[in-house]
């Protein structure tokens, strides 16, 4: 691995299926990946369970609402505050809701929020209700055992050059996004442990693709068929990968990836 390989960006993901948050750092943590991602995630209504929402544990994505099933999730913009608990969601820099998820009245706001707002797009599906914790002990990551995403910036830019625009790294919702990596480069690492910042981590395998890389981040519209795209031109549906936090530590912004 070149030595130069270096962290360019860092994303947290507060709700699963919504807006990702840009990190200066975080913490990688054995057998959780990085508290606070996806902490959260918006649960359909006749999911049952008899557990707090507080505590319920990981679950199949068909249970939550995803950008694969509802793009114009992506057309809101959610920040969290995990100091004071309080999620806000606004829509072009028109605050739609703000509310604490470490009460109830918050939590339910929240839920009677997103319930309405996907109502006229998929009325099939039902209500929703916020879970997690506002600590960030819970995690409704895509797969069990749970991990973190890693990109790099050269694939980007290689699907870039295929689509004729610049592809924006959020599409496909990494924690991590390398420069310094040659195209495609993150594959040939499965099965490698590597060094990232004061943290180990286990590459686990490549990240099979679906319909959420073809919504633009910031409009919530289908408008890049990149999931065809890639296909089309480079033989396959896999862009990153995925890894498992094998010794803790943190992480920042221009930190060095060594393969030992």
């Amino acid at each position: 691995m070149n030595s130069t390989a270096l962290v360019k960006e860092l994303f947290t993901h507060p709700v699963k299926g919504l807006t990702p948050q840009k990190c200066d750092r975080v913490f990688l943590q054995v057998e959780h990946g990085i508290p606070g991602d996806r902490a959260f995630a918006l649960m359909y209504e006749s999911v049952t369970t008899d557990v707090p929402d507080t505590a319920i544990p990981w679950m199949q994505k068909k249970n939550f609402a995803m950008q694969c099933d509802l793009p114009v999730l992506a057309a809101l913009n959610c920040q969290y505050d995990s100091n004071t608990t309080i999620l806000t969601v606004k829509q072009n820099d028109r605050e739609l809701v703000s509310a604490a998820t470490n009460n109830q009245a918050g939590r339910d706001r929240l839920s009677s929020f997103f319930s309405e707002y996907i109502a006229p797009h998929r009325p099939q599906k039902g209500t929703l209700r916020l879970i997690g914790d506002p600590e960030g002990k819970t995690r409704y990551s895509d797969r069990q055992p749970v991990h973190i995403s890693l990109v790099s910036q050269a694939t980007l830019d290689a699907l870039s050059s295929a689509a004729g625009q610049e592809i924006d790294a959020r599409r496909f919702r990494p924690n991590v996004v390398l420069e310094g990596v040659p195209a495609w480069e993150e594959f040939n690492w499965v099965g490698q442990e590597l060094q990232i910042g004061q943290a180990r981590i286990r590459i686990s395998a490549p990240i099979t693709r679906c319909l959420n890389i073809d919504v633009n981040p910031d409009t919530g519209e289908q408008d890049i068929k990149l999931f065809s795209l890639l296909k089309q031109h480079f033989q396959h549906q896999e862009t990153g990968v995925v890894a498992q936090v094998i010794s803790s530590g943190d992480v920042a912004v221009e930190e060095r990836l060594i393969r030992e």
